[in-house]
């Protein structure tokens, strides 16, 4: 993995978990609605394994999942970047939103180099 300040790996690990915090109240609204939340759920445990691959990458936390788990899971993670890009792009230059959706991209970005790392593992 690439070299990553302390602090810089702080703020993308707080951004992670933001955005777990969000798919976690989404999944949770929508169960409650009896809306189809297979989507979110696939999401959510996307991100929960990308942060925990970050936490590991940089902070020697337990990772243990199975290899398809990780893949599947650096796929959906992959997929959610263009949307991200997408709003980054539409953001007022400035905004504290377009701040938040840099340090979002950047997490996302990290968290698949870290579960690159995870699957070579594998091999």
């Amino acid at each position: 993995m690439k070299a990553v300040s302390p602090e810089r790996q702080t703020l993308l690990i707080k951004s992670m978990q933001s955005t777990l915090s969000k798919l976690e109240n989404a999944y949770k609204n929508m169960i409650e609605k009896g809306s189809n939340a297979t989507l979110v759920k696939k999401r959510l445990d996307a991100v929960k394994i990308a942060l925990d691959s970050l936490e590991n990458a940089w902070h020697g936390a337990d990772f243990s999942y199975e290899k398809e788990n990780i893949l599947e899971a650096r796929k959906v993670i992959i997929g959610i970047l263009p949307s991200v890009e997408k709003q980054h792009e539409n953001a007022k230059e400035g905004s504290p939103q377009k701040t938040l959706l840099e340090r979002r991209i950047a997490s996302i970005e990290a968290a698949i180099e870290a579960l690159d790392v995870h699957t070579i593992n594998f091999k």
